[in-house]
């Protein structure tokens, strides 16, 4: 479907969503060729709007995301469903989303970047580099 050509996920369990803030294969181009890798659904949020980071690009002509448009960020991201959490008090509402009841297998398009930081859990956070991705949406 993608025509990835190196599978880089090692030993890649069933992952029956894809959630925030986690990790899930996404296909790049390289010069080799197009890989299979893993990237975590999260993108350096443009300053002005805070610290939290976005998983959904909406506003392609902001500035802040034209660094990423090009072709060699640009990405394809295979999911069968994926959840988004809305912010609700007292506790974060989740929102499923799938193609159909069946959960048949769709890609999104998206752009990923590079990024030193420390993303993941609380309970269990991820220091260092980290390979980002976000949907691009309308």
């Amino acid at each position: 479907m993608t025509r990835a050509t190196e599978d880089k996920t090692g030993n890649l369990p069933l992952l029956p969503t894809i959630f925030a803030d986690a990790m899930a294969p996404v296909v790049r181009n390289t010069d080799a060729g197009r890989e299979l890798v893993m990237m975590r659904w999260w993108m350096p949020c443009p300053p002005q709007f805070g610290a939290e980071p976005v998983t959904n690009i909406h506003n392609t002509a902001s500035p802040h995301w034209r660094r990423w448009l090009g072709p060699a960020s640009r990405c394809l991201v295979p999911v069968t469903s994926f959840c988004e959490l809305e912010d609700n008090k007292p506790r974060k509402t989740a929102t499923w989303f799938a193609a159909d009841e069946s959960r048949p297998l769709f890609c999104f398009a998206g752009i990923w970047t590079a990024w030193t930081g420390t993303r993941g859990a609380k309970a269990a956070p991820a220091v260092g580099d980290h390979l980002l991705y976000g949907f691009l949406t309308t």
